[in-house]
Parts: structure tokens; sequence; C-alpha cells
């Protein structure tokens, strides 16, 4: 069987890549680009590997999109899913409505939960759920009599979803500029990213008591009367795969408790094992009043996103929604029967096969090669922990600079891993790597030794400075 490799869209009008020019709206995608280049076609996918249309394999080192943690051919899923479909194939929640995926789902949920939360508010995205947490502290916060408690602090270079007030969390550029965004009021604290924020001399601990003593000065500053929540990711995900120093999270949680300030786990990338724990809260020891589930939630065979909150929220959305008469929020797809039968099914799966161990077991040999990669002339630095890590490009590793933003080094490296039969990210110079969680010992070594060979051949054109 062929392996990896791209090629120009096909010319004939009636091939799937150039009806796809002609009809589809591709997010993150330069749409002019895209016009002459075509998409690559994958047609099926088995194990933790995707095909072409022309049959060419590739290993997908990024679980599709950080989600497909049970690979690309689980029967057991696509069986839940037919269940369900001839039981009840769609079903709400709204007013007092339910049905068992929903019940069970919650109950499977708050068993599983990093800390004790009381309610899950179900969704169909992650974007949706950020969406939802923003609404809740404001809902919650006029429900308690504190209405100026209201903004919302992220991180740079974090990433919180698309939609209008999630994307206002999302600190990445091109997801902001020409859209309008930020909207008030949301706020930005540093990034934690080391090797790339830390001053010269600082340790990384050091480091992480800056950046606490950054986020207490900005509270103090804008009134901590006013801010109602700070989101985070465990390990940030888009915005390049950034593992926080030590001691960051246990500096960063008492301030947050000093001022009444709720803290939200954003676990849509993080959440059900990809760190080496259940959860990323448990790897971080982060005590969260909100947490934010997607993706691997259905291991990304049915869109599912949930929320869950503490009692102390709940209890002030149940006064809210006393006082109007009704809480004013859900979706069509809240809970939808299909995706929920297949998240309860993800979760037995997860249980029955021991997820955590499995990661636990690889994760050692992925992380390995991973580093293996630091002494590479192009390559600044590698991180990760688990089954997620990133190789960050460089013009010059004595001073860490970077190539100009114009050559494009991530993306061209990218390219080249493709054409190896190879799929992972460029999030510009930072190449992220999150394959499905029950990749073996052999697919790891596969894994990276196409991305050995693609970054070689990438080399030739981009040779350090």
């Amino acid at each position: 069987m062929p392996t990896g490799g791209t090629r120009p869209a096909s010319t004939s009008p009636d091939s799937l890549a150039a009806r796809d020019i002609r009809g589809v709206l591709h997010p993150y995608t330069n749409l002019r680009a895209h016009e002459q280049a075509g998409p690559l076609v994958i047609t099926r996918g088995e194990g933790v590997r995707v095909f072409d249309e022309d049959g060419r394999d590739y290993i997908e080192g990024m679980a599709g999109l950080w989600c497909c943690a049970l690979g690309f051919s689980e029967p057991r899923l696509a069986d839940a899913a037919a269940r369900q479909m001839r039981r009840l194939p769609f079903y709400h929640l709204f007013g007092g409505k339910s049905h068992p995926p929903a019940i069970k789902l919650a109950e499977r949920l708050l068993a599983l939960a990093p800390a004790p939360f009381a309610r899950v508010f179900f969704a169909s995205s992650g974007s949706e759920a950020v969406d939802t947490a923003i609404k809740l502290c404001w809902y919650a916060n006029n429900a308690r009599g504190r209405p100026e408690k209201k903004k919302i602090v992220a991180r740079q270079r974090s990433y919180h979803g698309v939609t209008i007030a999630a994307a206002s969390l999302t600190n990445l550029p091109v997801n902001q500029a020409g859209f309008d965004l930020p909207l008030a009021p949301m706020l930005q604290t540093g990034c934690p990213h080391f090797y790339r924020e830390g001053h010269a001399g600082e340790s990384e601990e050091a480091f992480a008591a800056r950046l606490a003593r950054e986020l207490e000065a900005l509270i103090v500053r804008e009134g901590p009367e006013t801010i109602a929540a700070l989101i985070a990711e465990p390990v940030m995900g888009a915005g390049g795969v950034i593992v926080p120093p030590a001691t960051y999270f246990d500096r960063i949680q008492p301030i947050l408790d000093r001022h009444d300030i709720w803290l939200i786990a954003d676990e849509v990338i993080c959440g059900f094992g990809r760190t080496g724990n259940m959860f990323g809260c448990e790897t971080y020891a982060i005590r969260p009043d909100m947490l934010v589930l997607a993706k691997a939630l259905s291991a990304g065979y049915a869109p599912i996103s949930a929320l869950l909150v503490s009692d102390e929220i709940y209890q002030a959305l149940a006064d809210g929604s006393a006082g109007f008469g009704s809480f004013g929020h859900g979706f069509t797809y809240s809970a939808h029967p299909l995706p929920a039968a297949v998240a309860l099914e993800t979760l037995r799966i997860y249980e029955e096969r021991d997820i955590v161990a499995q990661v636990r077991a690889v994760a050692p040999r992925f992380q390995k090669h991973l580093h293996a990669f630091a002494d590479h002339p192009l390559v600044g630095e590698t991180r990760g922990v688990g089954l997620i890590g990133a190789v960050e490009l460089v013009a010059d590793k004595a001073t860490r600079r970077p190539f100009p933003a114009a050559v494009g080094a991530g993306a061209r490296v990218a390219r080249a891993s493709q054409e190896a039969g190879l799929i992972h990210r460029a999030m510009g110079d930072s190449l992220a790597f999150s394959p499905p969680l029950v990749i073996s010992d052999g697919d790891i070594d596969i894994l990276f030794e196409r991305f050995a060979r693609a970054l070689d051949a990438a080399a030739s054109t981009l040779s350090p400075t």
C-alpha cells in the first residue's frame, strides 16, 4: 500500500478535490491559496491511520483535532450510535424534559470529575461550552447581587474557542483579526511559556512567581469586585502546547481564592487521559469551579461538550431562574441522545481498557522521541507531557531568535511531514503532536521517524542563521 504523499488537486471537474474547491468554506485555511492547491481528501480511517482517496496512509499525529482518542475505527462507538438512532434519534432537555443518555452521562461525569461539581450542562462543541461558562459567570453574579463582577481573565496565547465570546478569550491574532474582537469585558494576563517569556537568569519557579504577581497586580488594578473568573487550559494547546512552569498553578490558585474569583478549567484538549491522568487538573493539582470538556468526551466520534459547575454557581443559577421564571439558555442539541450515547460508550471503553494506564505506558517512549529533537539545528525547544508535545523551530538556537513570519517555517515542515505520511499541526513555528491515546510503541517510532525525515527535508530550505 502506498505511504503518504501529496499532490496538486485533480484537474477533473468531477473529482472530490474540485468539488470541494467549488463548494466548501474551510476553517483555518488560506482561502485564496486553497483555491489553487485544493484539499487532501481523507476517505477512511483505521487505528491511528487515515487514508486519502488514492489509498495513501498517514499516521494521524494530532488525533484529528486533538480528539480521536480511540483512533479512527472503534466499532463499539459506531454500534452505540446505531443503537441510539434506532431507539430515540432525538430528544431535548428543554422545559424539564430528559432522556436516559443525558441522565447517565451527567452521573458518570460528576463521578469522574477531578473536583466536586453539582450539575452538568451539555452543548455540541468546546466553543459553545466556553461561551456558556462566560454567560453563567455573568448570570450567577447578577443573581448574587454582584452585577459589576463580570470581567473574565485569559492568558496570552490561550485558545478557548471561536464563538464571539469564546474568541474574545482566545488570545491568538488569527482568531481575532478582522472579526472586531475581542469584546469587553475580557482581560489578558501573561503566557506561562518559560522558554519564550522567562527573563535571563530567572529560574522556572521564579518565573511562575512573577506571573502570579503580575496576575494579582492586574486584579488589584481592575478591582477584584469587577472580575468574575480566570479561564485556563492545564496545558495550552493551540497556543503552541505550552506546559506550565513548576509551581505555576500552586501560586495562581490562592490568588483567585483570596479575591473570590472563579477558576474555569478548559480541559477540552487535556481531558480524558491526554496528560497521563484522567484530567489535566489532576496532573497540575488545579481546583476548578467550572470544568469545560469536549473532544475526547466522545473520542471525536460525535459532537458533544459539557460544562460542569460547582454547587455555589448552580445555586445562584437556580435562584436566578426562579426570579426570572426560567433559565433562558440552551441549545437544540444540548445532550442530543446520539452523541450522549456515544460519549457514554467512550467512557466505558476508557475504564475497561484503563486508558490512563495505556498513556502512562507509552508516554515515556513518546517523550523520549520528542526530546531527542532538541539537538537538531532548527529546534529551539521541545516540550510535552503524557501524549502531547511540541517542537519549536528557531532561526538561531543560541539567541532563540525565531524565523521571520513570512518564511512560514512551521508550515513548511508540516507540509514535508504530510509528504512523508504524517499529519500534525504547525501553530506558527511550533509543531504539535497529539496522537490517538491508543497508539502503540511501534507506531510512535514510525511517527517520529517520518517527522525526522520531514524535518531534515525542510532543513535544506530553512538553514539556521
